[in-house]
């Protein structure tokens, strides 16, 4: 009684329009607020395999698929490594999840919230959410959102999604974001037309090239644009004393295997800069609201898990939600194993994060075996395959225990490499970056 609706949403993106098209379908009545208007730009464009199952659930697998490149592995290149390194996606340990894509956000999001709407949410553009009151507890949320045109608007709901994504609104409101202590990067990137792809059914494999700063992406796109980015420690770009565009292309000439595939590319859009790219919040949830994909945590790229670990979110959620709303005495229940779900696929990911750099983790990646499955291990987590009942955990503490043993082999390289990855983390990162600086 006295409700607007059931759930309000706020964010219109991966996490936001799948949680919101699940809760809708289940006969939830959903609003979803989005600050801006669909089409937009977005990076990450890089999916997993994983994700397919979620196109499914949701019913846009034939959209996905007609607008993406065909992703079925990843190449690692080495500056330190006499040779490039492939996974195959159909070599991990579930053979059924061969693929994946490399999408356009701009058109790929735009397909999910309209995918939202048919489902029966209500989806609002053009509203930025500016006050939200939780204090109620099970009682609901107080929600204002204010037009395009400036008039305010109110909502009364039973329950609140954040998912608004890098904005953070309620982890920046509650003052429960910091830096995440463990990592800390930023990245620079553009699109380029022109550049030399992988032959074959290889063509869609993203790259990944390890150089002295970090590594860079390079993401092949179905229209013939390939993405391309450097996500670096933050005192590289702090030394920045030129435009952004002219130190973004002196940063790939430092990796020659780069250059090459660049050769006779075409820069074709602005480059653009994030900093402070890590961070964390120290909660998933509350009584009456969750934290979906990047409103709660955002690591790093490098494994294209961010628009997985969003849409798993958004999965995980809606049956939190949905428990919730039907049980409310099951409301403690719900929420904890909405929290395990949440921290799990950001704890297993960081793990191979906060080593990506590191010269042992390279070692292993530029010359994996399949010594107890290890490999197959590895490549269902770079498929995003860690939700399922496949059996990778034995394999992965085994692959881990050989990562240690490594390490400790070249103990005076990996300490050198720990120390500078220590001083790395501390640097403040007070660049301020943004478009055409």
């Amino acid at each position: 009684m006295g409700f607007d609706c059931d759930v309000v949403v706020i964010g219109g993106g991966p996490a936001g329009s799948t949680v919101a098209a699940l809760l809708a379908e289940k006969g939830h009545r959903v609003t979803l607020l989005e600050k801006g208007r669909h089409p937009r730009f977005h990076i990450g464009e890089s999916l997993l395999p994983a994700n397919l199952r979620i196109f499914d659930r949701l019913g846009v697998g034939e959209q996905v698929q007609a607008l993406g490149m065909e992703k079925r592995g990843a190449e690692f290149v080495s500056p330190w490594h006499e040779h490039r390194q492939v996974f195959e996606f159909g070599d991990a340990w579930d053979k059924s999840m061969p693929m994946a894509y490399q999408v356009r956000r701009s058109e790929f999001d735009e397909v999910l919230i309209r995918n939202a709407s048919r489902l029966g949410a209500e989806v609002i553009e053009g509203c930025r959410v500016v006050d939200v009151d939780t204090s109620a507890g099970s009682d609901g949320v107080a929600v204002t959102g204010r037009h395009e045109d400036g008039r305010e608007q109110h909502w009364r709901a039973r329950f609140l999604v954040d998912a608004s994504g890098r904005d953070t609104f309620m982890a920046n409101r509650l003052k429960a974001k910091q830096r995440n202590p463990k990592h800390n990067s930023s990245a620079v990137y553009g699109h380029f037309r022109g550049a030399r792809r992988l032959e074959g059914s290889a063509e869609g494999h993203i790259t990944i090239f390890w150089f002295d700063h970090g590594w860079f992406w390079f993401i092949p796109l179905r229209d013939g644009a390939t993405s391309v980015g450097a996500t670096v420690w933050p005192y590289y770009l702090k030394g920045r004393n030129k435009p952004l565009k002219e130190f973004f292309l002196d940063t790939i000439a430092m990796c020659p295997a780069l250059t090459e595939r660049l050769k006779d590319a075409e820069l074709v859009s602005e480059v653009e800069a994030t900093g402070n790219f890590s961070y964390v919040t120290d909660h998933t949830c509350g009584e009456n609201y969750l934290l979906l994909g990047d409103a709660f945590a955002f690591i790093d790229p490098v494994f294209s898990s961010g628009v997985m670990l969003a849409m798993q979110g958004g999965v995980g959620g809606a049956e939190a939600i949905d428990t919730i709303l039907r049980e409310p005495a099951r409301r403690k229940e719900a929420l904890a194993r909405f929290d395990r779900m949440a921290r799990h696929g950001p704890r297993e990911f960081s793990w191979f994060i906060y080593r990506i750099t590191t010269p042992t983790m390279r070692d292993l990646f530029m010359g994996p075996r399949n010594i107890f499955r290890v490999r197959e291990a590895l490549l269902s987590v770079l498929a995003g395959d860690i939700y399922d009942k496949t059996p990778i955990w034995s394999s992965l503490r085994i692959f881990k225990a050989i990562y240690y043993f490594a390490a400790l082999r070249h103990l005076p390289r990996s300490v050198a490499a720990w120390r500078r990855r220590r001083i790395n983390i501390r640097a403040v990162d007070d660049t301020g970056l943004s478009a055409g600086t």
